[in-house]
């Protein structure tokens, strides 16, 4: 499966990576990728940027070395509710919004927390994205949410990350995740959740995964910028 964009990247504006958009894009140029999603963490992360960053994301060029940027956020849900930390006016003018659990920001541990929390994620019209579910930290009830994203047609992440340098224990439940995704038909993205430049475009783990699964291509929204760009617009964005 040759996947063509990456979903999930950060910048030194999130507090806690190391490379610029400029080094990111070229790092993708060199790999071959179409699209970067430019996705820095929500302004609760410790370290993380202001607000401001996020509104002032017009600035940014439509395109780097030849990779198309896609302006956005990973943003933390912090309550059951499903709320984040950015808000609507500024969500509403973002072409990706990813929304994830992080333990910095989240301060429930319990399978209900996590699971409302998450649905209630996926019920916000302007998130696309719910990043790495497969979080041992956060155990869900893997259908409720995936019939929840099937609802809402909110695509579920399977991040490289996770297996390489970040939320160890992962895998047994991203492989359960994307299993249950092929049987419901959910659509699933794959980010780098890349730190560092190089670790743009970095899908080995994550394509381990997705093959052990037999997810669908058609499900992978990675494989066409076209398809990626088409679910967007059809949430609204772009």
């Amino acid at each position: 499966m040759n996947l063509l964009l990456d979903t999930h990247t950060h910048t030194v504006a999130s507090g806690h990576a190391y490379s610029t958009i400029m080094e990111n894009a070229k790092e993708a140029s060199k790999k071959g990728l179409k699209l970067i999603c430019m996705t820095d963490h929500g302004p609760k992360m410790p370290g993380g940027p202001h607000i401001f960053h996020f509104g002032n994301l017009k600035v940014m060029p439509k395109e780097i070395y030849g990779v198309e940027i896609l302006k956005g956020v990973e943003a933390n849900i912090v309550d059951r509710d499903g709320n984040l930390d950015i808000p609507e006016e500024i969500l509403k003018k973002l072409d990706v919004v990813i929304a994830s659990l992080h333990d910095v920001c989240f301060p429930y541990r319990d399978v209900d927390s996590n699971t409302e929390a998450i649905i209630n994620a996926i019920k916000n019209p302007y998130v696309d994205i719910i990043g790495h579910p497969g979080n041992p930290i956060f155990d869900i009830d893997v259908d409720r949410v995936l019939e929840a994203a099937k609802e809402y047609d909110t695509c579920i992440e399977i991040n490289n990350s996770s297996f390489v340098s970040s939320r160890v224990g992962s895998y047994d439940n991203c492989l359960l995740i994307a299993k249950k995704a092929a049987e419901k038909n959910v659509k699933i993205c794959v980010g780098s959740d890349a730190h560092i430049s190089f670790d743009v475009g970095r899908f080995d783990k994550a394509l381990e995964v997705i093959e052990k699964s037999h997810l669908d291509e058609n499900l992978v929204l990675n494989t066409d910028v076209d398809k990626f760009k088409e679910y967007l617009k059809n949430k609204g964005k772009l």
